[in-house]
């Protein structure tokens, strides 16, 4: 996703730079790639600074997937999908924005806590789970929607909201290690109509005509 405004009362101080480098880097190379010494180059701060905040670099690694939650969150609070009055549209919309945001740099739209939880979710559990804690935090603020949706439209089955919502986001994840791995951001524009089409399915409503 495009670089969110940055919320954090502690803007400018080494830690925040230290956390905004390490989302750099680790979007950049993966988080065993990136080294302390490169996130401290690049934060233009000292190994001491480092350590006086983070024990360790798995600490840092924690932390970063927090960072990511705080400043993506308000990112998407103040994102346009919430405006449609329906709130199938709504859902739409939030897939809509999610292609918008999509740009030609892998670096700059890919996910954070995404690209760790690939790399350490055996051997790093408390960063895996800070980066499920942002996952699954995400998807549970679209659940509200799909739900009302469900209702208004009268769909029933055997699928709820919270695995909708949770599926809206294995789609977007698997999107982006498409585009990675085919060094093509359209790949992962791609995943996005697909699930677009598989939404409207789902509520038996037609795909908008192409403009």
């Amino acid at each position: 996703m495009s670089r969110p405004t940055k919320q954090s009362p502690e803007r400018g101080s080494a830690r925040t730079r230290l956390l905004e480098a390490a989302r750099d880097i680790i979007r950049a190379k993966g988080f065993h790639a990136t080294t302390v010494d490169d996130i401290c180059g690049a934060a233009d701060v000292t190994k001491g600074a480092f350590f006086h905040h983070f024990g360790s670099k798995d600490a840092l690694g924690v932390a970063a997937a927090e960072f990511w939650t705080e400043t993506t969150t308000g990112f998407f609070e103040a994102a346009p999908y919430h405006e449609p009055a329906d709130a199938l549209e709504r859902v739409l919309a939030y897939v809509a924005f999610r292609k918008a945001i999509i740009g030609s740099d892998l670096t700059e739209f890919t996910c954070l806590v995404g690209t760790m939880a690939q790399e350490v979710y055996a051997s790093a559990p408390d960063i895996r789970d800070a980066c499920g804690r942002s996952i699954f935090g995400h998807a549970a603020t679209l659940e509200a929607d799909i739900e009302t949706a469900r209702r208004d439209y009268g769909i029933t089955g055997d699928w709820t909201a919270e695995s909708l919502a949770r599926h809206m986001q294995a789609v977007i994840q698997g999107g982006f290690v498409l585009a990675k791995a085919g060094n093509d951001p359209e790949l992962a524009r791609e995943s996005l109509d697909h699930l677009d089409r598989y939404i409207r399915h789902l509520f038996h409503v037609a795909e908008e005509d192409p403009k």
